[in-house]
């Protein structure tokens, strides 16, 4: 009695086969770079996959971001900054609204007598960016026509900016001034009162002098 022995070779693959083998792991391999790889570590989302599954986020700096109003010399400008997280100081986006002084702050208070019809002009003299409070008011709340301004003598003669004015007159006023331009800023106080009147003024801030114009 005889055996038959059968021998069972493994046939190797094909070229044919191998080429699509190595297609199909190419293809695979573009489409998880396209899809995950790409969002993630990139922020690359062309397909909008990233986006949909959230591995856009993964690709994103650690910063939030917050909106302020900076209005350092009645420039209100809108600004964004970004925030680390991680807890470092954000820039300042005008730097000026800190101002290290090397002398105290002055302080004046003083008295403006004026006739009927009489006005005078006090001014400050300032530097570009420097702050002054002030605050007015005039004895018994009679009213005065004020015009609170700047202008500086290199810009002309009829160069001005207004800040504040009351031709109807007011008893008295407050706020403060940070300086837009190097000049002269401050008050002209005009009496529409037929009879006289007297204004106390104090001003504090960090202002070079004061300038009295006197009564004309």
């Amino acid at each position: 009695m005889s055996e038959n022995n059968s021998n069972h070779e493994t046939e190797a693959p094909s070229a044919s086969n191998l080429l699509k083998a190595t297609v199909a792991t190419l293809i695979g391999a573009i489409i998880l770079l396209v899809l995950v790889v790409l969002p993630a570590e990139y922020g690359v989302d062309p397909t909008g996959f990233g986006n949909l599954t959230g591995l856009s986020d993964l690709a994103e700096e650690p910063y939030e971001t917050v909106v302020f109003t900076d209005i350092i010399g009645g420039n209100e400008v809108v600004r964004e900054v970004e925030i680390p997280l991680f807890g470092d100081p954000v820039p300042l986006p005008n730097p000026a609204v800190f101002q290290d002084q090397t002398e105290d702050a002055r302080t004046i208070s003083m008295t403006i007598e004026l006739g009927a019809f009489e006005q005078t002009e006090i001014k400050t003299v300032l530097d570009e960016g420097k702050v002054i409070i002030y605050n007015w008011q005039v004895v018994d709340d009679k009213k005065v026509y004020f015009d609170f301004h700047g202008h500086e003598e290199s810009f002309g003669p009829d160069f001005f900016v207004r800040y504040k004015e009351r031709q109807e007159g007011l008893s008295k006023s407050s706020g403060s001034l940070t300086a837009p331009f190097y000049g002269e800023h401050g008050w002209l106080f005009f009496n529409i009162n037929e009879e006289p009147i007297s204004i106390t003024l104090n001003v504090t801030g960090y202002y070079n002098e004061i300038i009295d114009y006197g009564i004309f």
